[in-house]
């Protein structure tokens, strides 16, 4: 039987170590799901609910499990819904290769029915890698580069072939005029720095009295290296909310997350600090690293397109993080551990005294904070953590503290709704033998994750461990938004936009086939983490909680409180509670142990 130009896909896949494929069918695809079918279905086709929702599992996969993820759609409609998802990857730099039908040849440019300009429409997200197959000759070529290219450049590449080009024979590039042909794998290679710029890097940072230390996702594989520079030097250690697992919170110069979902203690580092070292971060928020002309500041990045970025960096050092602190470290001299250390490790005890005072503040009827807290000791060491966009990736930046071999990422750049249940099934397909937990506000559950229970249904035994706990914070408010409106705006809740119906997701787990518990008082959460982690199948918990209890930057003034609170007076719907709930939160932050900073001589 001859091998059709799809069976050669296929097989090339399998050759690059391909497992799993996370897509939708179409007809735009047919010649590639009979090859499947032929071939086995190896790699594994994944079948997700919606296009988005197989880019977000390639996307987890390759996240969790340091792989190129692969997704596959057909033309014009399902090319379309993979966007969001890849346009996730690319903003979070993740390498994702989408493979996408067309219409026939003969019909393109027919306005034919389903016909996209693929290659325009993928120009953007697909940037460094976008081609369509014309001709069979045109493989393996084709699909080597956008594999290579998504994993050298942790970027999207994209492959579309139409319909009738999958049914053709397969001939292979011949030693001909014109003809490219190709080989296999990836080499492994870690970029380091000149010596010059090693050295001028060392002088800056041996110069400096105060240093703070910020990783992101770019760190991940230099934690020794990372502990190593920070007891060097002293330093205290911030964390962009994509470097969350880079290190452990258990060390005690770990300030935890920095930005809006950030911590006190990584805004006061960041404001005391003379000498600034950024390893492997892009992290946006200007206004939350140390003043521009405040401190001296250093940044390693793989990347040499994404230096000298957010802040003015004096020395900018392209190459691989650790092979890079590698050859800085013998340059640097020791610093002695005094009071800039010891005030950032009580900064960062203090901190997470608070949020276990944050976390038990009464609430009506269950303190999201207390859902999160509750969680964090509950946690196995291997456990995967995702959280989707929301006021629940507030919970889960400043609850969470990362041990051992855990693992947690959100939609980073991009911080689109949806991710967090179609992030955690990629995680269980890169790691089927560890627990992987998601948490969801109510709002991208109903948008997205409710489908998506019906995939965990459909692939959850051929997992190891059957561990998945998908954690709804459900409020009945598009929370993360209401409260921005109040801050930002002075403006109250709209109800039209914001309220959302009450929805019984434990219900409709169980209706499916797995674990389902809803929580409506606070003295069950513990008790309802327990039965979740100790099932033998993914669970849903449906925790009703409060959407009164604000998300309050960690650098907020009472000011910012009042600015809500005067949203009140324009008739806010939730009035007295939103207040109340405000101010309660924020008066931990004042107690005994805590820090007064933020409060103004005018508040009242």
């Amino acid at each position: 039987m001859t091998t059709k130009v799809s069976d050669h896909i296929l097989e090339r896949l399998r050759e690059w170590g391909v497992e799993h494929v996370f897509a939708y069918p179409g007809d735009g695809i047919n010649g590639l799901l009979a090859a499947w079918e032929r071939a086995g279905d190896k790699p594994e086709f994944i079948q997700a609910r919606h296009e988005e929702m197989s880019a977000f599992e390639a996307v987890g996969y390759a996240k969790f499990s340091g792989r190129v993820g692969v997704c596959a759609a057909t033309s014009g409609p399902g090319a379309i819904h993979l966007l969001n998802g890849l346009y996730d990857a690319k903003l979070d730099h993740v390498p994702v290769v989408a493979i996408v039908g067309q219409t026939h040849r003969s019909a393109m440019g027919g306005s034919y029915q389903q016909e996209v300009d693929l290659l325009s429409l993928y120009k953007d997200v697909a940037s460094d890698f976008c081609e369509m197959v014309t001709v069979p000759e045109q493989l393996p070529n084709v699909l080597d580069r956008a594999m290579r290219t998504a994993a050298a450049r942790r970027t999207v590449t994209a492959v579309i072939v139409p319909a009738d080009v999958q049914e053709l024979d397969y001939t292979p590039p011949q030693h001909a005029f014109k003809m490219v042909p190709s080989s296999l794998g990836m080499a492994r290679y870690a970029p380091v720095p000149g010596d010059d710029d090693l050295d001028r890097a060392a002088q800056l940072i041996n110069e400096g009295e105060k240093v703070a230390v910020l990783v992101g996702q770019g760190a991940s594989g230099a934690r020794r290296e990372v502990e190593e520079l920070a007891d060097a030097l002293g330093a205290g250690v911030a964390k962009a909310l994509l470097g969350k697992d880079v290190l452990p919170d258990t060390l005690p110069y770990v300030t935890g997350p920095i930005g809006l979902l950030g911590s006190r203690p990584s805004y006061e580092l960041m404001q005391g600090c003379d000498t600034l070292v950024v390893i492997g971060s892009s992290f946006p928020y200007t206004q939350f690293m140390p003043g521009l002309d405040q401190a001296r500041a250093v940044q390693i990045d793989i990347d040499p397109h994404m230096v000298g970025l957010r802040y003015p960096f004096e020395v900018n050092l392209v190459g691989d993080s650790a092979e890079t602190l590698k050859r800085l470290l013998p340059r640097l001299d020791r610093k002695k551990h005094g009071a800039w250390r010891k005030k950032i490790e009580q900064d960062t005890a203090r901190w997470w005294e608070v949020m276990e005072r944050r976390a038990a503040v009464d609430a009506d009827p269950i303190n999201p904070e207390h859902v999160v807290h509750a969680l964090d000791p509950l946690l196995p060491d291997d456990a995967i953590v995702t959280a989707d966009s929301g006021s629940a990736a507030n919970w889960y930046a400043r609850h969470l503290r990362m041990r051992g071999t855990m693992r947690g990422s959100l939609s980073g750049t991009l911080a689109t709704m949806g991710p967090g249940v179609p992030y955690v099934i990629g995680a269980k397909f890169a790691h089927p033998g560890r627990p992987a937990i998601a948490l969801v506000g109510d709002g991208a559950m109903q948008m997205n994750g409710l489908a998506e229970l019906i995939t965990i249904a459909k692939y959850w035994r051929r997992w190891k461990d059957g561990r998945l706990v998908v954690a709804v914070l459900n409020n009945r408010d598009l929370n993360q938004v209401t409260w921005e409106m109040r801050a930002m705006e002075g403006a109250p809740q709209f109800l039209p936009s914001q309220a959302i119906p009450d929805v019984r997701y434990a219900d409709f787990a169980r209706s499916v086939g797995l674990g389902g518990v809803r929580v409506e008082e606070p003295g069950g959460v513990e008790e309802a983490w327990r039965e979740a982690l100790a099932s033998e199948r993914p669970f849903v918990l449906d925790f009703c909680t409060d959407p009164a209890v604000p998300p309050i930057p960690p650098h907020a003034s009472l000011d910012q409180i009042e600015a809500a609170a005067a949203s009140v007076l324009k008739g806010d719907s939730d009035r007295a509670a939103m207040v109340k709930q405000g101010l309660k939160a924020k008066v931990q932050e004042m107690l005994p142990g805590g820090r007064g900073r933020g409060v103004s001589p005018r508040s009242r």
